[in-house]
């Protein structure tokens, strides 16, 4: 079985989790969030504990078990906690601002690109160089933040660009006389 499988998923105080014919419905502080669940997989649900198995014995049930309990582990800390992303802007000049469900990036273009956030995404700037992303969909958050940061991904020679807060960009060697 996996191992990713095998651990149960706890539930905090605040969360509550049903199941309705294959669909999961998790309720928090947060809002309520759904997943649908894969026919290779069966959830049993013990006082606050989850546990996912597989339905049948084979390599690709057990695949599916170990997916559905991460989704689901993402659900349950959405819906309690959030989740957040941190995305650094570096270069001269470069500058964003966040209004509304809108992001304003200079990013040494001849124009400002505005990007408009997904719906349960939030954006603030601590500083004109930082944007925070906050949301409960872990995807959906993922999906924003990579969608900033291909405006001006980091060029690996100034490093300049967009980076995420933990990136770590390998610098190249410049070209030599």
């Amino acid at each position: 079985m996996s191992r990713v499988a095998k651990a149960p998923v706890t539930l905090p105080n605040g969360v509550s989790v049903t199941l309705n014919d294959r669909q999961v419905e998790v309720k928090g502080k947060n809002g309520n969030m759904s997943l649908r669940l894969h026919e290779l997989v069966e959830l049993k649900q013990e006082d606050d504990l989850i546990i996912f198995s597989p339905t049948v014995d084979s390599k690709e049930a057990m695949m599916h078990a170990g997916t559905m309990r991460s989704l689901l582990n993402n659900l349950v800390i959405g819906v309690n906690e959030g989740f957040e992303k941190r995305l650094l802007l570096i270069g001269v000049g470069y500058r964003a601002q966040a209004t509304g469900n809108k992001v304003t990036l200079n990013v040494g273009y001849s124009h400002p690109v505005e990007y408009t956030l997904p719906e349960g995404v939030s954006a603030e700037t601590p500083t004109q160089t930082e944007i925070v992303l906050k949301s409960n969909d872990k995807q959906q958050l993922g999906q924003a933040a990579a969608n900033i940061r291909g405006f001006r991904p980091p060029e690996p020679y100034k490093g300049k660009g967009i980076r995420y807060s933990d990136e770590h960009v390998i610098r190249k060697e410049a070209k030599k006389k």
